[in-house]
């Protein structure tokens, strides 16, 4: 009986023995790892639970009232609001935009290189792409290539300004402000001219078929007269006369004005010269319309309050729309084939096919890529602190952004940073748990 229990024993300890050598190897071997994500990641959370409970200094504890400052100042809040609408927009948009790319491109010969341009931008790092986008979104039509193609485009169906620097000398017979309009101090009537003199035309701004001016004669029942740059080349001119040298001002629009409405319009010729025939027999004030001084068009402020952080989202959108499309197709090329040619062989249209059988057996991966953007736009940083200029940075701030500029971007408040970092953390843990478990269930 002895023999036989010693017998049982002798096998059971040694499978025993065997897995305490295998958990220690085991141990061993994650041990190291384990040591990295303590010092990577759960020290610094614990450090900076700890840290948002004390003031700015780290002196004071003071509990939670960093956590209560956070809702109470309005710069934060407008981060959190921020955050709140690149969490709805971004990540939508990205998901549908990979949907319908990934659909498009099975449908191409050369999907293969098309996927390969649209993955091309991840490859390109935020620090990369906001220098990038900053300089595309530029105010400057010379520089910004959007507002380039926007003032190309709104040129294209609507005249610029002729003159926009044009301004009148004081004193030399026309009243006005900067910008027009223009009129003369003193009316005149049919058989007279005028000679309106402006100055502020630089030499290269001239129109190529300008030509010298030459004072108008009157003429009988007409009022006539030439519009002209008051200023001969090197200066030596008289002001308010035409001397030699100084061209006309073509293109320019003049109206015959009485009692406060538009009698008669002209254009000016080459030479600037302009005539209103078939007047009443009456006192008029020549006027020239601010319209021939309107400043040029400048294009949009992509990166003024109203646009900044829609600006901003189209810059992460350029960088992730192949990453969406990617993941997609994958899920996209998994799905049985036979299911879609049933529905082709029963009638089904392709936007039904789509909608009803694509649709919903992409749903899983529609999912996970959703959720996977969700938490890399609330983290987003970079983008915004690259792209935001310094006076319109509060308008496009997210959390991320907020939380550095208060701890280390002259706000010096490290227990308020803290504070919001916990927040953040918070915020994103629900959906990484969520991309968690449905990987495991997928894997299962």
């Amino acid at each position: 009986m002895a023999d036989t229990v010693t017998a049982t024993r002798g096998p059971t300890d040694g499978r025993r023995r065997a897995q305490r050598r295998k958990r220690r190897l085991a141990i061993v071997f994650v041990l190291p790892a384990l040591l990295l994500l303590g010092a990577l990641v759960v020290y610094p959370v614990l450090f900076s639970f700890g840290r948002s409970l004390f003031d700015a200094d780290g002196d004071r504890f003071v509990g939670a009232a960093n956590y209560a400052a956070i809702v109470q100042d309005q710069a934060t809040l407008k981060a959190i609001r921020n955050s709140a609408l690149w969490v709805v927009v971004a990540p939508t948009l990205l998901t549908g935009l990979g949907l319908m790319l990934a659909v498009l491109t099975e449908k191409v010969r050369w999907a293969t290189a098309f996927k390969l341009v649209l993955f091309l931008p991840m490859a390109v790092s935020f620090l990369a792409a906001g220098i990038i986008f900053r300089l595309a979104y530029d105010q400057d039509p010379s520089r910004g290539v959007l507002n380039a193609a926007v003032v190309g485009v709104h040129d294209s169906f609507r005249d610029t300004a002729a003159y926009p620097t044009a301004r009148t000398r004081e004193g030399h017979g026309l009243t006005g402000g900067a910008g027009g309009p223009y009129g003369t101090e003193e009316t005149v009537r049919p058989g007279q001219a005028v000679d309106l003199g402006f100055i502020g035309v630089a030499p290269d701004a001239m129109p190529d078929g300008a030509k010298a001016a030459t004072s108008a004669a009157p003429e009988p029942d007409t009022i006539g007269g030439v519009v002209y740059l008051d200023f001969a080349p090197g200066g030596a001119g008289t002001p308010g006369r035409i001397d030699p040298g100084e061209n006309g001002l073509p293109g320019m629009r003049v109206e015959a004005v009485r009692d406060g409405r538009v009698a008669a319009t002209a254009v000016t010729a080459e030479d600037g010269s302009f005539r209103f025939t078939g007047l009443a027999d009456d006192a008029y004030a020549v006027r020239l319309p601010a319209a021939n001084f309107a400043a040029p068009y400048q294009g949009v402020n992509w990166l003024g309050p109203a646009l900044v952080t829609p600006a901003i989202i189209g810059a992460y959108l350029w960088v992730w729309t192949g990453f969406s499309m990617v993941l997609i197709g994958a899920g996209l090329a998994a799905i049985p084939r036979d299911a879609l040619e049933a529905a082709r062989m029963d009638g089904a249209s392709e936007g039904q096919i789509f909608r009803k059988i694509t649709v919903p057996l992409l749903a899983p991966v529609l999912t996970v890529v959703f959720v996977t953007l969700v938490i890399n736009v609330m983290k987003v940083f970079d983008l915004v602190y690259i792209i935001a200029p310094g006076p319109v940075q509060e308008e496009a701030n997210v959390l991320a952004t907020r939380m550095w500029l208060v701890s280390f971007g002259g706000g010096n408040d490290q227990g308020l940073g803290s504070a919001l970092s916990v927040v953040l953390l918070l915020l994103v843990v629900p959906a990484m748990v969520f991309n968690i478990r449905r990987f495991r269930r997928s894997g299962a």
